[in-house]
């Protein structure tokens, strides 16, 4: 089932994006250490394609395996702090695997974890709430880092992984969407330079260079005391 509400650990990504400025942005992933698929005595999620093809209940296991993680990555996109936003969440979630179920027999089934091609699906859907994406950014840009806000505020902050630095959150905004895409799917989807680019069906040599100009346009947004 689907979560549909952000874990404990929904904060951490927001603090990887950031260390100290004499070491430079650090963007994990190259390479990044991706969830295995599956162990050895599970079938691929290649496999489980591949058997969906004439069983169609087979690809419940793709479902299974990765609807979790989907539902993360769009609640940290998109935010889980009103009942709107968790719909936007849900509904990403929803269309992807339909949709991945749909294409299913376009999949490249020489590459055994479907988690790039996933995100992939996810991130062209998320794509159509680009400006409920910002519009989140720019108030948590505004929101104040201090005791002062009221206890709910603070519930949804930690519900929506919003305690961000609000220099980062602006830095973030100021993005372009395609900026933000690779960036968060690198440092908040754990995938590897070459995932990514998988992902977002671009050269391996592209997402490095643009890596390198993102992190260069954070560090000029990003204040000298920037820390984890």
């Amino acid at each position: 089932m689907v979560r549909t509400a952000a874990t404990e650990q929904d904060t951490q990504p927001w603090d990887r994006l950031v260390v100290p400025r004499t070491r430079g942005l650090a963007i994990p992933g190259d390479p990044a250490s991706a969830q295995p698929a599956a162990s050895a005595a599970e079938p691929s999620d290649a496999g489980l394609i591949r058997a969906s093809l004439t069983d169609p209940d087979q690809f419940a296991g793709v479902f299974d395996r990765h609807a979790d993680e989907i539902h993360g990555y769009a609640s940290r996109r998109l935010g889980a702090d009103s009942a709107n936003n968790q719909g936007h969440a849900d509904d990403v979630t929803a269309e992807t695997f339909l949709v991945a179920f749909r294409k299913r027999h376009r999949y490249d089934l020489s590459r055994p974890d479907a988690r790039p091609w996933l995100y992939g699906i996810a991130g062209n859907l998320i794509s159509g709430h680009r400006r409920s994406e910002v519009r989140r950014l720019k108030a948590l840009a505004r929101a104040p880092h201090d005791g002062d806000l009221h206890e709910e505020e603070r519930n949804a902050e930690r519900a929506s992984a919003a305690a961000l630095r609000p220099a980062l959150a602006a830095a973030l905004a100021r993005l372009s969407a395609s900026e933000r895409d690779l960036l968060l799917l690198v440092a908040w989807a754990d995938l590897t330079y070459e995932q990514a680019a998988e992902a977002l069906k671009i050269p391996v040599g592209t997402v490095r260079s643009r890596l390198h100009r993102i992190r260069a346009k954070l560090r000029r947004h990003l204040p000298e005391e920037t820390t984890p």
